[in-house]
């Protein structure tokens, strides 16, 4: 792998995963954040698009275009496992607070 393909990939993981913080929760989820979930989606949209007969060209903005899909649905995976936002608490109120709390006892 060249230089050049590493940098078009952090170039794009980047764009890619500030634009799906941006969609998902108004803000990004810092440089890092944003790196990971950018080449992450990069390779889940890369997998699940041609899964749904989507093809969506060749060149950096379908390249971004196709990691930022991928970033929102690992985004939206994580939300659905962690619950939160949106869709009720999840599994972390339901069941964080103990089963103390759960049934009126304190520990």
């Amino acid at each position: 792998m060249s230089g050049e393909s590493l940098l078009v990939i952090l170039v794009v993981g980047l764009i890619a995963g500030w634009l799906a913080g941006q969609i998902v929760q108004g803000t990004g989820f810092g440089l890092v954040g944003d790196l990971i979930i950018g080449i992450v989606g990069a390779f889940i949209g890369g997998w699940l698009l041609p899964q749904l007969g989507i093809h969506l060209g060749a060149g950096i903005v379908a390249a971004i275009i196709n990691a930022t899909i991928g970033a929102l649905v690992l985004l939206l995976i994580i939300k659905l496992v962690r619950g939160g936002g949106r869709w009720g608490g999840g599994w972390g109120s339901r069941w964080g607070g103990g089963w103390g709390s759960r049934w009126g006892r304190r520990w």
